[in-house]
């Protein structure tokens, strides 16, 4: 037998994945999903650095020394725990990371303006996980996805769609964002500076990764990341890297705390506990119902039925994650919306994931280089996104004002509100309303009905207990 008669070994390895992760089926192949991950690491790679600021606003003020490289640790291994879950138990190119908002409730309410401990505050994250593992195995939070309607979860990918163009926009000078709408004390927003530098290198990137994106080039959104980052570092605008490796520490300090947590629970503390564990549960709930419904979308995995395929794995990634990340030391995770940008750039499977995962991981070790990409690098990327998950709205029937209120309510308040839950809520509770308004109450399913309650009872919850 002759040595053609064997394929190459790298080959027989792409072969294995190819089958493994059904890549003739979701017609894609290893190059693309290779792109996809990358491009969906660098979209969200600012969590590595923003995560352990906001917590170590919480942790410093019962801690002593500088908790950062640790917690650095903690959000790199917890996403990528989660993620790799996500590719292996879903097979779905959803990653996943601490989400933003939920760690600034653990930070500035629970723990500083409430003042429960944050190993208490871990405790009730742990909580939360082991309560979603138990509502996805009861099957409860499949069925609230195939229980949102179909106009709502159009209008859920198109809102999560102008939430990312909106996160890229607006992203901080002082933060190394772009700034190209900013803070106004008048109408709220408004258009930034242009003598601002940070703002024109975005701009210009935005116009690069457009030309890069109508050429149809392989890879765009990735490498408008980096033309982007590039051009900065030689305009000097930002520093370039200053250096490559640092040796990270174990999170000694934080790993088990939320067990540890636990023994603080006394008569005193119990009311807020079950409290912040019912708001970490209903936010975290809905954000990533949400967020898989509005990539789901955008990918094309949602059937005629209006069900997504594997939600129960999906949603078992997620819970094991959040489990996962409150052991080591972190506060919730969830599937991000910046997923969006490797689904955009052709990501359909679960190696999608997978590269991600290993790009978290492996991260830890390359801090150095990462915090040199600039916040401004990747708005180019979340605004062609935004523009690609936009698209959405022609699939809501805009005639039928019963269909088209809630609809534009949902897609309008998500960035609004910086929420995905909150842009549900309101869509949620509008969508029967209106409905029975017209004399169709009969189309709305019982679920439907019964989650719109339990929005209007949260709102009542949340003015109560948080104002």
């Amino acid at each position: 037998m002759s040595s053609d008669d064997y394929p190459p070994p790298n080959r027989g390895r792409e072969n294995a994945i190819a089958r493994y992760f059904h890549f003739e089926k979701f017609n894609t192949n290893f190059r693309t999903e290779t792109l996809a991950g990358v491009t969906t690491f660098m979209t969200m790679a600012y969590i590595l650095a923003v995560n352990p600021i906001i917590l170590s606003d919480a942790i410093y003020i019962n801690q002593s020394g500088d908790l950062f490289p640790q917690l650095v640790v903690a959000t790199g291994i917890s996403a990528a725990i989660g993620t790799l879950i996500m590719a292996l138990l879903a097979n779905y190119p959803f990653a996943q990371a601490p989400g933003m908002g939920l760690n600034a409730f653990f930070a500035y309410t629970v723990v500083l303006r409430l003042g429960i401990d944050w190993k208490l505050a871990l405790s009730s994250v742990l909580i939360e996980g082991l309560i979603f593992i138990g509502l996805t195995l009861s099957n409860i939070r499949r069925q609230i996805i195939t229980a949102i309607p179909m106009s709502l979860k159009s209008a859920t990918a198109a809102g999560i769609g102008l939430f990312i163009a909106y996160i890229g926009l607006g992203s901080n000078l002082d933060a190394g964002g772009a700034g190209i709408i900013v803070a106004n004390e008048v109408t709220k927003t408004a258009f930034g500076s242009l003598k601002e530098p940070q703002t024109l290198v975005a701009i210009a990137g935005i116009f690069i990764t457009s030309a890069f994106m109508v050429r149809r080039i392989k890879g765009a959104l990735l490498w408008g990341i980096l033309a982007t980052a590039i051009l900065g570092w030689i305009l000097g605008v930002t520093p370039p890297p200053q250096g490559l490796f640092q040796i990270p520490p174990f999170p000694k300090e934080l790993f088990g705390e939320a067990f540890l947590g636990l023994v603080n629970l006394n008569a005193n503390n119990f009311l807020d506990f079950v409290a912040v564990t019912f708001v970490f549960l209903f936010v975290d709930l809905f954000d990533t119902v949400g967020t898989l419904t509005g990539v789901a979308m955008k990918a094309g995995y949602i059937d005629e039925n209006g069900e997504l395929p594997r939600a129960n794995q999906a949603l078992m990634a997620d819970a094991i994650a959040t489990t996962s990340g409150a052991i080591l030391g972190t506060s919730s995770v969830t599937t991000y919306i910046e997923s969006a940008a490797g689904v955009s750039e052709g990501g359909r499977t679960g190696f999608t994931s997978v590269i991600t995962a290993i790009l978290l991981g492996l991260s830890i070790l390359f801090i150095p280089l990462l915090q040199a990409i600039p916040a401004y690098a990747t708005t180019p990327t979340l605004v062609i996104v935004g523009v690609l998950m936009l698209s959405n709205i022609a699939q809501i029937n805009w005639q039928d004002l019963t269909e088209a209120i809630p609809a534009f309510l949902t897609l309008f308040t998500i960035p609004l509100t910086f929420s995905i839950a909150e842009g549900l809520s309101i869509g949620f509770i509008s969508y029967p309303l209106l409905k029975a308004f017209q004399g169709k109450s009969r189309e709305v399913s019982p679920a439907t009905w019964i989650l719109a309650g339990v929005f209007v009872l949260r709102f009542v919850f949340m003015t109560v207990r948080f104002g």
